[in-house]
């Protein structure tokens, strides 16, 4: 906990019990995108008391002060993922919703010369690419 409590402040945000139990929630969970009803029900399960709209607010803050990153992909829902500093592009599998993390130093590249072609430089992305599973 003294490194959840540690992360927080280093964000400036103050070290709260269900700040401290949804940022470990996020850290621990094998799923690494999660939306906020997926950390609301996990928290449930795990005998936590924390309220949805204290989810979704706590997920917002640790959104502005950099500690999680939001994607909107085409679910419709928000999922979230820990900041780790690496940059990583996404591929969901549009029959499962799973997400893949992945990265590419040739799409990364190929992206930065077509930015230059147009007369900029590449300060941030986002891809995502939308898969199926190969059926033989």
């Amino acid at each position: 906990m003294a490194d959840e409590n540690q992360e927080l402040r280093k964000a400036g945000l103050k070290v709260t019990l269900p700040r401290v139990k949804i940022l470990q929630m996020l850290e621990s969970s094998e799923q690494h995108h999660m939306s906020a009803e997926d950390v609301y029900k996990a928290l449930m399960e795990q005998g936590d008391d924390v309220g949805l709209a204290t989810v979704y607010r706590v997920l917002t803050q640790f959104e502005s002060a950099g500690l999680v990153v939001r994607h909107n992909f085409d679910s419709g829902h928000s999922v979230f993922e820990v900041s780790r500093g690496d940059h990583h592009d996404h591929m969901v599998d549009i029959d499962t919703g799973s997400i893949i993390e992945f990265h590419n130093e040739e799409i990364e590249a190929l992206q930065k010369r077509i930015a230059a072609e147009y007369g900029y430089d590449l300060t941030d992305h986002s891809l995502v690419l939308y898969v199926k599973k190969k059926r033989n």
